[in-house]
């Protein structure tokens, strides 16, 4: 069949669709020269539910004139078995993977729905670590301390997002601390940013790419201009060169393989 520049993609799940959203996203990603069309079909739990999701399948078959791309973590077996007649490619993740494992640990799977995202103590956690990145967002917050990393940056360079994503997928207390005028002409950041030394971790970015995002949220500002780009991203790495603050350019990269990268390179332990 040849491949057309536009297919419709469904993840859809019994619960929140999640898994099948994530590993769906990873796995398009390596075919960028495709107009994929996404479309997460949460809490399909019923028949009446699946047949819905069935004549949207169906739709976008015929309006694309190609199979559609289905991500599946469907648990029960009479639901993935009608989904599987569906005309469209149906990449089942427990198809793929169950077997194996049961077949492995000479056990029979729970198939319980929602599992994976259940509340349980790893949840409390991920809570606990998401408020601890709000309040202690853009240089809010004095519990420093208590943070297992803390992001250093310019205004609009990915502190926020990576942060929140520290919480949410890793349980990690992230902060982050906007770098100003004042610290520039100071040449170093304030003391009580200093003394967690060892958890400071700069990002950069472009300044064009800088300029473009400032562009969007400020038009025509000062803010915004190129040339404040420039000088801001040049001071911030000189600042973390002084300081020997390891550091990471952002601009090509998501919030997922920010946080990641992260992790890795500053040997964070996962509280999930």
């Amino acid at each position: 069949m040849p491949i057309s520049p536009r297919r419709h993609v469904f993840f859809i799940s019994d619960h929140t669709g999640i898994t099948a959203e994530t590993l769906g996203r990873s796995l398009l990603s390596q075919f960028d020269h495709i107009d994929f069309v996404r479309t997460t079909l949460p809490f399909i739990d019923n028949g009446e539910k699946l047949a819905h999701a069935l004549e949207r399948i169906r739709a976008a078959a015929e309006e694309d004139d190609a199979r559609p791309i289905v991500v599946s973590s469907l648990t029960q077996p009479e639901l993935r078995a009608r989904l599987a007649e569906a005309p469209a490619l149906v990449l089942d993740v427990f198809d793929h993977f169950l077997p194996p494992l049961e077949e492995e640990l000479g056990l029979t799977p729970a198939r319980a729905v929602g599992r994976l995202h259940g509340v349980d103590h790893a949840y409390g956690r991920r809570i606990e670590a998401v408020n601890f990145a709000l309040a202690h967002d853009d240089g809010l917050g004095t519990q420093l301390a208590e943070a297992d990393i803390v992001l250093v940056g310019v205004s609009r360079c990915g502190k926020t997002p990576t942060c929140l994503y520290l919480a949410l997928q890793y349980g990690l207390k992230a902060a982050n601390h906007p770098l100003t005028e004042e610290d520039f002409d100071r040449g170093r950041l304030p003391p009580a940013v200093m003394a967690q030394r060892g958890k400071l971790f700069g990002l950069s970015i472009s300044p064009q790419r800088l300029h473009e995002i400032r562009e969007e949220r400020r038009p025509g500002s000062r803010y915004a201009e190129l040339a404040t780009c420039q000088r801001e991203v040049r001071a911030a790495e000189v600042l973390f060169q002084r300081h020997g603050i390891p550091f990471l350019d952002t601009t090509h990269m998501s919030v997922e393989e920010i946080a990641s990268t992260i992790v890795h390179r500053q040997g964070l332990t996962p509280r999930l």
